[in-house]
């Protein structure tokens, strides 16, 4: 017991009082967190905002820096996995289950009733496809991989331990280690369950609505806490095989199911159709990207809250998920040099997204628009399965799907209980089992906790809520690791003071003692 950190203990009294109030009271629970939720979107929107957009720049600006040589490591250090392997990894922790249950069901709801405009209109397809590019794009990766650098950069290269706290070491000093490290540190174990619980709870929902839709299983509380319990029991025993086993293999699984997915469906959708709303909607997207980001409406509170609703929550689940996916991702990518890390967490998996919600998203739009099939008018976990049912070989599709689902729910949990146990375990990149499956049973009980207290609205409110605290930290995070760049490699300026005070040493006492 002596490996673990008062972190672990104090998170572990927050979060089972959280759960003993869910499962006590849930309704008072949930009508609590409504309350908190409504405040801090109407009251701290602006700052999600701001805060998200200065991740996205401060990512550009180290991509074409100075700063873009400097290794994660040693000048010896080598990474230790292949990049399909690395690439891999990164969607099944970062992205995963989000994908299959918003790849169809966020484009037709933008479509249906969007941010701006008339519903059901060719402009309305443009602008869906458009802002879910952005909640899934730039935006989102720039807060992992700002995130993820800082970590790995004092973990390999620094040799410090992987925590969160650690890293403000240049600008709190000594007292990074004390209280205000350990209040650190909570904030970021806590983000972390609630916005990786919301995910549990999305993927047990969605696992239910596939069973439903095909095989009649009813669609209810119950059957999605034994999904959850099935789920928990097959992530926690991948857990204990370790880095190199269990997350690996799942993480290459998932990939493979992914692309097969993703090529067939392609095949089977309108496929010369949704390659031009790809090509038109990427070009507009990268062009409005300034005014999309910072888009707030505070004369339309129609408008203010989809912006609310979709927006702002992406934002703060993009940043309660950073502690748990930016510490997957350092603790993956050693040996790689600043700029190549940025570049490929930033980029590819943005890219990647946006054609994969293109493809599915831009197929449910075809349907709806010129077939007058009604997707928009089912369940954000059924609208995927309703789609299947109007292209070739559905069976088939649906079968793929859940599997992969399942296997992005074990892999995001299992990567998260690796997360959590490093971070309340000293940064032991190794943390003992016994506290990655304590870890994983407060994820899963958590997940259930939410469900009960108001399903997605409770989820939602966990995450902005849990969030708000974090993004101080996190900003707090980027000013330090540039001071220490600054330090490895100084600015002109310095660099002409040292050689001006060289010179100066060199050049004879015009004046000598005699």
């Amino acid at each position: 017991m002596n490996k673990v950190s008062n972190v672990f203990w104090i998170s572990l009294v927050i979060a089972s009082a959280f759960v003993i109030w869910g499962v006590v009271a849930p309704v008072q629970l949930g009508e609590m967190m409504d309350e908190m939720k409504a405040f801090f979107l109407d009251t701290f929107g602006w700052f999600y905002q701001l805060s998200t957009t200065f991740f996205l720049l401060f990512a550009l600006f180290l991509i074409f820096s100075k700063y873009g040589k400097i290794k994660l490591g040693t000048e010896e250090d080598k990474p230790d996995f292949s990049r399909p392997t690395w690439f891999a990894m990164l969607f099944s922790a970062g992205m995963g289950i989000g994908l299959l249950f918003f790849g169809v069901s966020e484009p037709i709801s933008h479509f249906a009733k969007p941010p701006m405009g008339e519903g059901g209109t060719p402009e309305a397809a443009k602008v869906a496809i458009r802002y879910t590019y952005m909640h899934w794009g730039f935006h989102a990766w720039a807060i992992y991989a700002v995130i993820a650098l800082v970590l790995a950069y004092y973990k390999f290269r620094k040799k410090q331990p992987g925590l969160m706290s650690i890293t403000l070491l240049p600008l709190l000093g000594e007292r990074a280690k004390g209280n205000i490290g350990t209040i650190i540190d909570v904030v970021a174990v806590l983000a972390t369950i609630f916005g990786v619980a919301a995910s549990l709870g999305l993927g047990a929902a969605q696992i239910n609505g596939g069973l439903n839709y095909v095989a009649r299983v009813p669609n209810n509380f119950t059957i999605q806490l034994i999904i959850i319990a099935i789920v928990t029991v097959l992530f926690l025993l991948s857990a204990s095989t370790g880095l190199q086993k269990g997350i690996k293999y799942l993480s290459n699984a998932n990939l493979v199911l992914a692309v097969i997915l993703l090529i067939v469906f392609l095949i089977l959708c309108p496929t010369g159709f949704v390659l031009d709303l790809f090509t038109t909607t990427l070009g507009s997207y990268v062009q409005q990207l300034p005014s999309m980001g910072l888009r707030l409406t505070p004369f339309n509170q129609e408008q203010a809250s989809w912006i609310q609703s979709w927006t702002i929550f992406y934002w703060a689940w993009w940043i309660a998920w950073a502690p748990f996916v930016g510490t997957f991702i350092a603790r993956v990518s050693k040996g790689r040099t600043v700029r190549e890390f940025m570049i490929a967490v930033l980029v590819i998996p943005t890219l990647v997204c946006a054609f994969w919600f293109c493809v599915f998203g831009g197929t449910a739009i075809y349907l709806e628009y010129f077939e007058g099939v009604n997707i928009s008018g089912q369940s954000l976990e059924t609208a995927l399965f309703f789609v299947y049912d109007r292209l070739p070989f559905s069976g088939a599709l649906v079968i793929v799907t859940l599997l992969l689902i399942s296997t992005f729910f074990v892999t995001s949990a299992d990567s998260a209980t690796f997360v959590l146990g490093m971070q309340t375990a000293k940064g032991d990149l190794n943390p003992p089992n016994f506290v990655k499956i304590i870890w994983g049973l407060f994820l899963s009980a958590s997940a259930i906790v939410l469900m009960l207290s108001g399903g997605l609205s409770a989820m939602q409110t966990a995450i902005i809520v849990s969030a708000f605290p974090l993004t101080f930290v996190l900003i707090m995070m980027s000013f330090a690791i540039l001071k220490d760049f600054r330090k490895e490699i100084p600015g002109k300026r310095a660099n002409k003071k040292k050689v001006k005070i060289e010179k100066t040493a060199d050049e004879p006492d015009p004046n000598p003692i005699q």
